[in-house]
């Protein structure tokens, strides 16, 4: 399985969306909160460019936002 890195704030409602279908699949994740950590925040923003949320690091690739058919794509859920 590729390594997931979610960075998410605690308010993001797509956040808790992709966080919950994470679990519903099994999915093993790290998550940071870019509110109040701002290492990590700095880290999303050389990542992916800007400060949206939900930013989601699988094995490398970026994706910004809660995007269903990509997560699953890149992790080869069926």
């Amino acid at each position: 399985m590729k390594k997931v890195i979610i960075y998410s704030t605690p308010t993001c409602h797509y956040c808790h969306m992709a966080k919950e279908y994470f679990d519903e699949k099994g999915v093993k994740y790290d998550a940071f909160d870019v509110a109040s950590d701002l290492e990590k925040r700095k880290e999303m923003v050389e990542k992916s460019g800007q400060l949206g949320v939900p930013v989601i690091d699988i094995g490398g690739e970026i994706i910004v936002g809660f995007d269903r058919e990509k997560i699953d794509q890149l992790l080869e859920i069926k």
